[in-house]
């Protein structure tokens, strides 16, 4: 921050290592190789992703891992394309040892040299988000995690039906005018992965929410709506079609109709972190925004 209380990024030169204490640690691309201890590393700092939610972000993204003397991972910090000129960053992950020991900062040297004059986007933690506003990051909007086991769904409109393949044009384009970035590659993994409610209204589809397999259970997400009301008859299905069963959705929504929806299932609110940005952001070009997202790594 400089004189005049305005946020000042500081301008980080990553180098291959680290002096941590009494060790080095040292910087590498991360790959497929890297899971098993990738998955040790999130579990260790109370992050619910599985081996195969790793698998999804590193085939989408570029990250690093940090690699200690003996070949331990105690760090990682990931990049994700949102079109040509944005990114979104995530999965940045130190024990809070190594954070205090300025391994975040190294780690995210890497990842920002990397994406290079980008627009960034990233959902912070509180432990993280001191680090981010020190690198320039301002704040955006909060997000509200919820999660839970799916009890009884209150009544709710049931306009949505089931999505179809030839719906797959649409949500590509729905998605992209609501992320304000077209994100291809993310959505076509997305679309073999899930299950899907869609919206049509005069023949045309204005909605879509796609729910997965992740971490404990199942995440709601993207959810692309015109209004609460609309994305509550979206995911109205699948917390029916998972009663009894963990549930998660990411929402940007303030209090309101949705989260209220949520909270009645049994997907109650968890946490909430911070959507934060350096640089140009996108920005929604349509009437559907993202009520929902496909989680805090990607967006």
């Amino acid at each position: 921050m400089d004189a005049n209380g305005r946020n000042v990024r500081v301008t980080l030169q990553p180098t291959p290592t680290m002096q941590l204490e009494s060790y080095q640690v040292f910087a590498a691309p991360m790959t497929v190789e890297d899971l098993p201890k990738l998955h040790e590393l999130s579990i260790g700092v109370g992050w619910p992703h599985r081996p195969e939610d790793w698998e999804l972000a590193i085939s989408l993204g570029e990250g690093i891992v940090a690699r200690d003397e003996i070949g331990r991972v105690v760090g990682s910090a990931m990049w994700f394309p949102l079109g040509t000129d944005f990114a979104a960053i995530g999965m940045v992950i130190t024990s809070p040892r190594l954070q205090e020991l300025g391994a975040g900062n190294w780690l995210m040297g890497h990842i920002l040299d990397r994406v290079g004059a980008r627009g960034k986007v990233l959902n912070a933690t509180r432990a993280a988000y001191r680090l981010y506003i020190s690198l320039g990051f301002m704040p955006l909007s909060p997000v509200h995690q919820h999660n839970g086991i799916v009890g009884e769904v209150p009544a709710s409109p049931r306009h949505a039906r089931p999505l179809r393949p030839e719906d797959a044009a649409a949500i590509h384009s729905l998605d992209t005018a609501a992320m304000g970035a077209a994100r291809p590659a993310l959505i076509d993994r997305l679309l073999q992965l899930s299950t899907g409610t869609v919206l049509e209204r005069d023949g045309r589809v204005t909605g879509f929410a796609l729910c997965r397999k992740f971490g404990r259970g199942h995440v709601v997400g993207p959810v692309v709506a015109e209004t609460e009301e609309d994305a509550i008859a979206l995911v109205a299905p699948h917390a029916e079609a998972l009663s009894g069963q963990f549930l998660r959705m990411d929402t940007r929504q303030p209090e309101g109709p949705l989260r209220d929806f949520l909270i009645a299932a049994g997907i109650r609110h968890h946490d909430t972190v911070t959507r934060m940005g350096l640089g140009p952001v996108p920005q929604v070009q349509g009437p559907a925004q993202t009520m929902a997202l496909v989680n805090q790594a990607f967006g």
